[in-house]
């Protein structure tokens, strides 16, 4: 199988841009389907990048853009739902869970059906679980299913990432603004572990997979070299910024009432109880990252990218770009 053109659903989001640049990097044409051009100029300018203004949302408009392609990748998530997106309905609303997660994957499916594109990447998250208390955790783990069910008819690959750092992250990098503005930062979950995966090893992980036959009807979960708890990564995160910083984790309760107190906050939420529900249990895998993609980068190695100043960054932009 040689796969020359990818339709990447997505790609304007963090994961997305590097796996975009890699990719076109190897001389592959992208197209990345966007409701706003505007929000993906940056990609305009990469060779090979074809940039599509749409709505993957309406069926029509997702089989138009999957016509002519090798294979779709669907890396759309949501960490947050919008309140729009709320509601005790059964019915999905754009901004939901229910309507990203599992909505989008069951049309991904059908639209690759009808326009005979067979190969499909799908990007699950590592905890995806029908019976977990996260909704967020709950729609993962329908969406992966509505794919695997595919399997066969298409040729499918799930991956399923513990929370992915690198440059342009909501994680580490949110963490690193919090520290400035406080000697003493109490932390909700503190004490959960996470495996946190380089981005630019997922991005080589989805662009290694694409002709690998042995990846069909597979699920990888992807973590990095070493387990956090939440408490540490924060720590490393002030060290990297040479702050002085007293990192208090919370317990259970307490930290399901600061959750909710976030909750309140209005415009970007920093966490939600539904993320506290999923921090109960550890995000962790046992098996390490898969050897068939190669090896992990070590968070220590390249957490230079949250000072904005280290003369390292320009370096792991290229590294990142380049799959190395």
């Amino acid at each position: 199988m040689t796969i020359k053109n990818v339709c990447i659903l997505g790609g304007g989001g963090f994961v997305g841009h590097h796996l975009v640049t890699l990719l076109t990097a190897r001389g592959i044409h992208v197209r990345v389907p966007a409701r706003r051009r505007e929000a993906v100029k940056d990609l305009i300018v990469l060779p090979t990048v074809e940039i599509v203004e749409t709505d993957i949302h309406d069926p029509a408009s997702l089989k138009s853009v999957l016509n002519g392609m090798d294979a779709v990748i669907n890396l759309v998530g949501l960490l947050h739902e919008s309140d729009a997106g709320k509601s005790d309905s059964t019915q999905a609303r754009r901004g939901s869970f229910q309507y990203a997660h599992v909505e989008l994957p069951r049309k991904v499916v059908q639209a690759c059906k009808e326009t005979g594109v067979r190969r499909l990447l799908h990007m699950s998250a590592l905890g995806a679980d029908i019976k977990s208390r996260s909704a967020y955790q709950r729609s993962k783990a329908a969406g992966e299913a509505l794919v695997l069910q595919a399997s066969g008819e298409l040729d499918v690959s799930v991956f399923r990432p513990s929370v992915i750092f690198g440059p342009g992250d909501s994680f580490l990098t949110m963490f690193a603004d919090l520290l400035k503005l406080a000697p003493v930062v109490p932390l909700a979950d503190g004490n959960a572990r996470f495996q946190p995966v380089f981005v630019g090893d997922v991005a080589r992980a989805f662009a290694d997979a694409l002709e690998l036959q042995e990846s069909f009807g597979q699920t990888y979960n992807l973590c990095g070299p070493k387990v956090y708890s939440l408490a540490d990564l924060v720590r490393l995160t002030a060290a990297s910024l040479d702050l002085c910083r007293v990192v208090v984790p919370l317990s259970k309760t307490p930290s399901y009432w600061f959750a909710r107190l976030m909750e309140l906050k209005p415009g970007d939420k920093i966490m939600t109880r539904d993320n506290h529900y999923a921090m109960l249990a550890d995000n962790v895998c046992a098996e390490g990252f898969p050897a068939l993609f190669g090896v992990p980068t070590a968070l220590e190695s390249v957490i230079g990218y949250l000072k904005e100043a280290d003369p390292r960054r320009g370096y792991m932009n290229y590294r990142t770009h380049a799959g190395r």
